[in-house]
């Protein structure tokens, strides 16, 4: 199922009202670039024998995905009501300064309902936080994440070919470490080896990229978990390679805590790159979309279903 025409209408009407000037290519002409876009296969897998079909439209709270160091690391399994072949994935990755939040929390949860009735695997993962972990651990556990998905396909019928992340915040952080940084960049540790952590594609809300430049959420220097990262190590711009997935950009234009400029960098080295990226500004909106000023636009619902249509496109 896809909502192609949705996104394009959406994306236009948004354009339309967000016009600052500047001329960026159409959702409908990056998306449909395949160049740059990892293999994703075509026809339908076979539903897994494996897999329990009472789950279908269920939750599964609290499984364990990894184990680090003692620490069960927690996620959330939301089944698709339907089975018509392995499930794409959509996996969240919550907020909260990388030292608070949870699965079930965040601003990205809105999705989460919208994404499972679309017909996706959807995944809420727990991470290990600061100051009790300093970073990378944020980002070796949610690339252990993606890669325990891989290993029990058969379990959750899921195409291990078809996994998106999004997240906000923080989140919006680590999901693009997941779509820039490969294996090279050392944070594939610990469980599940032989699997990929790469994904397929993201959906980054206001999320840090370039640590390197100051800002008032910047977490170098100021926040616990982070004294001894090197920013540009920790900064997914650094990553940035052709073969990235697509990505899925949204940020308020009046964000103080994680300005706008912040996606913007990241949008100009993926399409640099060659990666199919797109931006949308969200007016009237500070960080975690709040409404400064006037109603936001793109509405809350608008941008859910932006998400959902681009998961849509890029994973089915």
């Amino acid at each position: 199922m896809k909502r192609l025409s949705l996104f394009i209408t959406l994306i236009a009407v948004i354009s339309l009202a967000c016009n600052a000037g500047q001329s960026q290519p159409t959702a409908a002409e990056e998306f449909t670039e395949t160049a740059a876009q990892p293999t994703i296969q075509s026809e339908a897998v076979l539903p897994s024998a494996q897999f329990d079909s009472s789950k279908l439209g269920t939750v599964e709270k609290d499984i364990t995905y990894c184990s680090v160091d003692g620490v069960e690391l927690k996620m959330d399994v939301y089944y698709p009501p339907e089975n018509n072949g392995r499930f794409a994935v959509t996996m969240y990755v919550h907020g909260g300064g990388w030292s608070s939040g949870d699965k079930a929390q965040g601003a990205g949860t809105i999705e989460i309902p919208e994404l499972q009735k679309a017909g996706f695997l959807v995944v809420s993962v727990n991470y290990r936080l600061a100051p009790e972990y300093e970073f990378p651990a944020m980002i070796e556990d949610v690339k252990c994440a993606v890669r325990s998905l891989r290993a029990h396909a058969d379990e959750y019928n899921l195409d291990p070919n078809r996994i998106g992340v999004w997240g906000g915040s923080a989140g919006g952080h680590l999901v693009a470490l997941l779509g820039t940084s490969d294996e090279s960049a050392g944070f594939d540790v610990g469980e599940y080896l032989d699997y990929s952590s790469r994904v397929q594609a993201v959906v980054s809300m206001f999320g840090p990229t370039d640590l390197t430049i100051p800002f008032e959420g910047n977490p170098i220097g100021q926040s616990a978990g982070f004294s001894g990262a090197d920013p540009a190590l920790a900064s997914p711009v650094t990553y940035v390679t052709a073969d990235d997935p697509p990505f899925l950009m949204l940020h308020g234009e009046k964000d103080a805590l994680v300005p706008m400029e912040q996606s913007e960098i990241l949008l100009a080295a993926l399409q640099t790159a060659g990666v199919p990226a797109e931006l949308v500004p969200v007016i009237n909106a500070g960080h975690s979309f709040k409404p400064d000023g006037g109603q936001i636009s793109p509405s809350r619902k608008e941008i859910v279903q932006l998400v959902v249509a681009f998961f849509e496109e890029t994973l089915k």
